[in-house]
């Protein structure tokens, strides 16, 4: 498995990576942790879980098979998104137990959304608690889990705290993540890429974006996992695996695999943005909204009708991925919050109108 260095840690990780919330059958703890042993095998040497993940069971899944693997021949991943100090400092004792590890070799302060957050776990000692853990031997980096624009990624990383970062970044999304990987290749932090399928979008509209192949690409997923790592800022594309036939089609992406050269990356990205302005990124940043509408979800589901120019795409995002029907726009008050504070400027209100006509 091709391998590149994480940031400035010393260590070196897999260009594909073990995310550790997609086990088909959580509570059955020894088969999900077969999962992890044969991609173990196949070369993936980072494993990525977080508590709650596969209904609570994703770290002792993972902690099943740590017992069974030599410890220097993998890192492990995990994270917690709380802002007091005590109950950060809880989490990551209950990780240790959980994971069958006397280190967490990359621990997250979980889940930035806001451009406050950063500020917020400071404040609440979740900061200093992850750094006093790093020092006592209990986490080996501090990094963090981020769904901030890139601009306000690239303000966390200048701090020099993190050494590591976790973003959403595909072929789908990238422009809005770009000035992170930016920041990023400045500060020499390592970058894992969560969503580098965009959900399960990309292979699923594989048609609309056959496009992304190149000459030598097999498939519309393998294009999307080389768009990835292709690029020097990025360390590692995190895929959610649900079976032996997934790790083995990503790990062959990158088998024998040549980088992209720059001119076909940014030849890639003209295409894409001219195809899909108006593509919902999904920062968040539109919340909260005082109506509790789940405006990320109803705008990422309506990037599927962007794809294909269809509603049945549309409303089979909204059942199957997030859960909740089109009446769910039906909410909105038309208040307009929410637009302004999207950085994209997208007609949102429009589009909650349009899917609140829809029939599930």
């Amino acid at each position: 498995m091709w391998t590149k260095p994480y940031g400035r840690t010393g260590k070196n990780v897999s260009v594909i990576s073990f995310g550790g919330m997609r086990f088909p059958e959580p509570a059955n703890i020894a088969k999900s942790a077969e999962l992890v042993l044969y991609a173990h095998a196949k070369g993936i040497n980072y494993f990525d879980t977080a508590p709650y993940y596969c209904e609570d069971k994703s770290e002792d899944i993972m902690g099943a098979a740590f017992k069974q693997m030599p410890r220097s021949s993998f890192y492990c991943s995990s994270k917690c998104g709380e802002a007091d100090g005590a109950v950060f400092r809880a989490s990551i004792e209950s990780s240790l137990k959980r994971l069958n590890v006397e280190q967490i070799d990359f621990f997250h302060i979980w889940c930035l959304v806001h451009p406050t957050d950063w500020e917020a776990r400071k404040k609440g000692g979740a900061v200093a608690a992850a750094l006093k853990a790093k020092e006592e031997g209990l986490i080996g980096h501090v990094v963090t889990s981020a769904h901030l624009n890139g601009t306000d990624i690239g303000k966390v990383v200048d701090e020099g705290t993190v050494e590591g970062l976790t973003i959403g970044y595909n072929a789908l999304n990238f422009p809005f993540r770009g000035e992170a990987l930016e920041a990023a290749s400045r500060a020499k932090v390592g970058v894992v890429t969560m969503n580098p399928l965009g959900g399960g979008l990309i292979p699923n509209n594989a048609a609309r974006l056959e496009f992304l192949k190149g000459p030598n690409d097999a498939s519309v997923v393998e294009a999307a996992l080389r768009f990835n790592v292709s690029q020097p800022a990025i360390t590692s594309a995190l895929v959610g695996f649900a079976n032996t036939q997934q790790i083995d089609e990503a790990v062959s992406a990158v088998a024998n695999f040549k980088p992209y050269p720059p001119q076909h990356i940014e030849q890639l990205k003209a295409h894409i943005r001219g195809s899909f302005d108006g593509f919902c990124t999904g920062c968040g940043y539109c919340l909260p909204c005082p109506s509790e509408v789940p405006i990320p979800r109803l705008m990422e589901a309506f990037n599927c009708s962007l794809l294909d120019q269809g509603d049945a795409s549309l409303l089979s995002r909204l059942s199957d991925h997030w859960g909740v029907g089109p009446d769910a726009a039906l909410a909105c008050t038309e208040c307009g919050l929410c637009e302004g504070r999207c950085t994209q400027h997208l007609p949102i209100r429009d589009r909650l109108k349009h899917i609140g006509t829809l029939k599930q």
